[in-house]
């Protein structure tokens, strides 16, 4: 299991959109390529998976002052960075070996938390004889573009720095040019040897290497401190005429650390293009852990994530390549596109200490609202902002937020909040109008409140704060605390179309302030759940109640819909937490148990209020909803029996956290479906949300290598320690009405009428026997009988969900 509040990021460098090797066409060449490189077989059943961004493609971004003058050209991957160079490639690579140690305390509570053992190589791939005076030139510009927002100096932020999908140094032997490019995600690079020109001058030495060698299989081995980097046996092709013919190639030990190419049967009027891929036997890091926390997605299916990252600026190149970070830890902001094919935009966003993104939300112009907190003194704000510095000095935190504009190269506003003491902020809230909602808790006695305001002075060691900054930035609409005499700890908020706030956490004061008519007006164990609704001028509760049970009980998410019926989910350990008559479980499984209650709108009763979980331990993160009223929770589970319903993944990794995806009904009797998401390791599930097309988002964090992809993504191994995941499900079920013939033999042709069937991706006869299948249409598939089959049900599964007909088909000898 994690720790909670260990952050979560996901990698921010790389921008990217698939591009070909080489998109002119060629004159005679001989091509020299790699074969691919080999990665581990996917998970069971991913042709049901779901549709995950997973990992992008290698970029390029010229150097205007994010690194060393020397650096031409700067790439990122998941497992390492590149400095590109006139004659050379510098290489900095990171592994981490995973661990979990025990955090306790009341406010997180006892959770294990990531403990990360790293170790950081540099490798100098030098172009021995090369010419010097050769000029690198970034080839095919992306539109993605990266921005570099580091501290509060606008004049040393970079922004709108361009990115490439290759770079190229003409000349770099004589009639040799090379190129540095993407492919499925590695890097590459290519020599290609003009006819007559001669391969063997290309001499390649890596410094820093511990060894150099090449293995029985032909495959180039460095070995470093940070673990063995393979370039795979060369695969030489000869093009010329029209046709392409492959060669004898193979790498040549030239000395210790150095090695050359040699190439059988070439033609001297042809062209080679020499093209070793790097991969790796060793998992490696970005820069350090990467998290994701909290995903928002816009009306064109824009996806827009927020997280921290230990991840470091390009270092200087004086002696030797190191990852270092402006801050340690730092918030970031990436946007992708509908597709999950490339980054639109990505920055950094932070100063000189820790930043920690926490959430996000985007206005119906594109501009992303991003909040969190940092004890960096030079956080990157804006001139007549509410609040340019930090009152606390950077002895404590602040909270933060900082609106970015739709292309993501400026900050519209960034602004502190905050006291002398303690802010951490968890979530933001965005209206029509464009103000800005947070929450989260605070122990300063002289945090920001406006005159009205609902509770102007502090009432215990921690209050919730409820907060709406107006559209500039520039001022607080209201800001009140939220607490009693002990510890209140707001977690989520959301607002309706009226502009009321919806607010969600924990707390374990006896006095927090309810409202008469509430289901419960007394605190019922050592930890309750709060949900209360503040009108929209911040001045008075509209309702306000606990919710929970003789024990402990953490409120973590919070959702409204049309009606104004708030839904609450979290986590508890009481076995008398309020549940309603027809629930889906209205007993305690195991240790703990996800909750998802519904209120009505005025907050006087409870609509319906289940249990989910399993017999161990079932953590809820957050909740969304659909357009009919369908709740959709995200959590983590550590059950072997979790409550699945036609899920991807039917048994849990025993013995590590899945994550869990779990839709439930309008009326909280019955799941529409709930399945797991997982790989061999831990697995943390955070944040989601869905768009109008009822497609869910979700982010979180993995330590697994294997963590699931979708056919052809390129993602074969886990990159660092932990990593960010982004995935798409479209949770849409088919439904099968009829079938025509009734009856059949083997290789019978079998028709099915329903709906929902553009996605099949395989189908089954009950019995367990796969059934190939032709699509006609969304409401019409045509199923061939296999061999094997017996009477039986036939099962039709597309992406997160499955169909069953409603009869069996009767197989005839």
């Amino acid at each position: 299991m994690f720790y909670r509040r260990a952050a979560a990021f996901f990698s921010v460098a790389t921008l990217l959109s698939q591009t070909q090797v080489l998109s002119a066409p060629l004159p005679p060449v001989v091509a020299v390529k790699s074969s691919p490189a080999p990665v581990p077989a996917s998970a069971e059943k991913l042709s049901v998976a779901h549709q995950q961004y997973g990992q992008l493609p290698v970029s390029f971004e010229p150097n205007v002052g994010q690194a060393p003058a020397a650096v031409r050209f700067l790439a990122r991957t998941g497992g390492y960075r590149v400095a590109l160079l006139p004659t050379e490639a510098l290489f900095a690579f990171q592994s981490a070996t995973p661990g979990l140690t025990k955090d306790k305390g009341k406010i997180q509570p006892s959770r294990l938390r990531p403990k990360t053992n790293t170790k950081t190589a540099l490798v100098q791939m030098q172009l021995l004889g090369a010419n010097s005076q050769a000029q690198l030139a970034g080839i095919d510009a992306l539109p993605g573009k990266v921005n570099y927002l580091k501290g509060n100096d606008p004049s040393q932020w970079h922004t709108d720095v361009a990115t490439y999908a290759r770079v190229e140094s003409k000349g770099v032997y004589p009639g040799v040019d090379l190129i540095y490019h993407s492919e499925h995600g590695q890097l590459e690079y290519d020599f290609v040897v003009a006819p007559k020109a001669d391969p063997s001058r290309i001499r390649l030495r890596f410094s820093g290497a511990q060894r150099v060698f090449i293995d029985k299989q032909g495959g180039l081995v460095v070995n470093s401190e940070a673990g063995q980097i393979r370039q795979l046996p060369p695969v030489i092709n000869e093009y010329g005429s029209g046709s392409k013919r492959q060669l004898q190639g193979r790498y040549v030990q030239l000395d210790a650390q150095t090695v050359g190419f040699a190439v059988q049967g070439r033609r001297q009027d042809r062209t080679l293009i020499i093209d070793p891929v790097l991969s790796y036997s060793t998992y490696l890091g970005g820069d350090s852990d990467e998290y994701g926390y909290a995903v928002a997605v816009d009306g064109g299916g824009n996806a827009y994530v927020t997280g921290q990252t230990a991840s470091t600026n390009f270092p200087s190149i004086s002696g030797s390549l190191q990852t270092q970070s402006s801050g340690g830890i730092d918030t970031y902001v990436a946007k992708l596109n509908a597709a999950g094919t490339a980054l639109v935009y990505s920055t950094y966003l932070g100063g000189g200490n820790a930043d920690y993104g926490r959430s996000i939300a985007v206005d119906n112009a594109g501009n992303a609202y991003v909040t969190g907190f940092t004890n960096s003194t030079n956080f990157p704000t804006t001139p007549g902002a509410l609040q340019t510095q930090s009152i606390s000095g950077g002895f404590y935190f602040d909270a933060f937020v900082a609106k970015l504009n739709a292309a993501g190269a400026a900050l519209v506003y960034s602004t502190y909040l905050g006291g002398r003491y303690d802010e951490f902020n968890y979530d933001v809230a965005v209206d029509d109008a464009g103000n800005a909602y947070v929450t989260g808790y605070t122990s300063s006695d002289n945090f920001p409140t406006t005159p009205g305001a609902l509770q102007a002075q502090s009432a215990g060691s921690y209050d919730t704060y409820v907060a709406k900054l107006n559209a500039s930035g520039t001022a607080l609409v209201y800001s009140t605390y939220l607490g009693g005499e002990n510890g209140d700890y707001g977690k989520s908020l959301v607002v309706d179309s009226a502009g009321n706030a919806y607010v969600t956490g924990y707390t374990d004061a006896i006095d927090f302030p309810t409202t008469p008519d509430a289901p419960q007006t007394q605190l019922s164990g050592d930890l309750d759940v709060f949900v209360s609704k503040l009108n929209a001028s911040g001045t008075a509760l509209v309702y306000s109640t606990y919710l929970g049970g003789g024990n402990t009980d953490y409120g973590n998410g919070i959702a409204v819909d049309s009606a104004g019926n708030a839904y609450a989910t979290g986590y508890t350990y009481s076995s008398n937490f309020p549940t309603t008559p027809g629930a889906r479980q209205t007993k305690l499984g195991g240790t703990t148990d996800v909750f998802v209650s519904k209120l009505n709108a005025a907050g006087t009763a409870l609509v319906y209020s289940t249990y989910l979980g399993g017999s161990g331990t079932d953590y809820g993160s957050t909740i969304v909803l659909d357009g009919a009223g369908n709740a959709f929770v995200i959590g983590e589970t550590y059950s072997t029996n979790f409550p699945l319903v036609n899920p991807i993944y039917f048994s849990p990794d025993t013995a590590n956290d899945n994550i869990f995806v779990s839709k439930l009904n309008p009326t909280g009797s019955a799941l529409a479906f709930s399945t797991l998401l997982k790989g061999g390791g831990n697995d943390v599930g955070y944040g989601l949300t869905v768009d109008g097309a009822g497609n869910a988002y979700a982010t979180g964090f993995t330590a697994s290598a294997d963590f699931p992809a979708t056919p052809g993504a390129p993602q074969g191994t886990r990159k660092g320690n932990l990593d960010a995941f982004i995935t798409k499900i479209n949770p849409s079920t088919p439904l099968v009405n009829s079938f025509s013939p009734a009856s059949g033999s083997v290789g019978t042709a079998i028709t099915l009428t329903g709906t929902g069937f553009s996605k099949t991706s395989y189908v089954y006869f009950a019995n367990g026997k796969k059934a190939p299948f032709t699509i006609v249409s969304d409401t019409q598939l045509v199923v061939t009988v296999p061999t094997g089959a017996t009477t039986a049900k036939i099962d039709v599964y597309v992406p997160f969900g499955k169909a069953q007909s409603p009869t069996a088909f009767t197989v005839t000898p």
